[in-house]
């Protein structure tokens, strides 16, 4: 048995509780606890493996969180544009159909498993049945959502930027 088997066989469903206690949410914790391991294959030597692991997936769950406050902090922005939007001028409702088709052409540009991952989880589909549509592991899920989300908004502010720098040079 290898290392990391051997840590995963040791140390995987007591991790998972206690992400599960933490987290209320089972398969947010599995996707925290494969982030774990994926991150101990990289490591050299662990010189106090349980520590190690449930210090990570606690640092982890903490930098979920921080996002998780940024992302409440962009819908409550978001959600407030919206209540302005009837009475926004024909600027205003152009910029925000310039925003959807770049948000569209970000998406567009997207990996097909990518694509069809955020489109089924943005439909309401649990890891499982994500799993079975894209052929791909329960486990490997959340990493795929996670890839998908981060390339989604990298294409997306590259579409905006790309949009800026053409109305910056027609406007020269």
């Amino acid at each position: 048995m290898s290392d990391i088997e051997r840590l995963f066989t040791t140390y995987h469903a007591a991790l998972v509780r206690y992400l599960t206690r933490r987290l209320g949410d089972r398969d947010w914790a599995e996707e925290i606890a494969q982030e774990t391991f994926v991150r101990a294959l990289r490591q050299e030597q662990l010189v106090n493996e349980r520590s190690w692991l449930f210090a990570v997936a606690s640092n982890l769950v903490r930098d979920e969180a921080r996002k998780d406050i940024r992302r409440r902090k962009h819908l409550a922005l978001l959600a407030s544009e919206m209540q302005d939007a009837h009475v926004e001028g024909p600027d205003t409702a152009m910029e925000r159909a310039l925003d959807a088709g770049d948000a569209r052409r970000a998406l567009d540009a997207l990996a097909e498993r990518d694509r069809q991952a955020l489109l089924l989880r943005e439909e309401g589909l649990d890891y499982p049945e994500i799993a079975e549509i894209l052929g791909i592991a329960v486990g490997s899920v959340g990493t795929t959502l996670s890839r998908a989300r981060r390339r989604l908004a990298e294409m997306y502010e590259a579409q905006v930027a790309q949009r800026a720098q053409r109305g910056h040079h027609a406007a020269s």
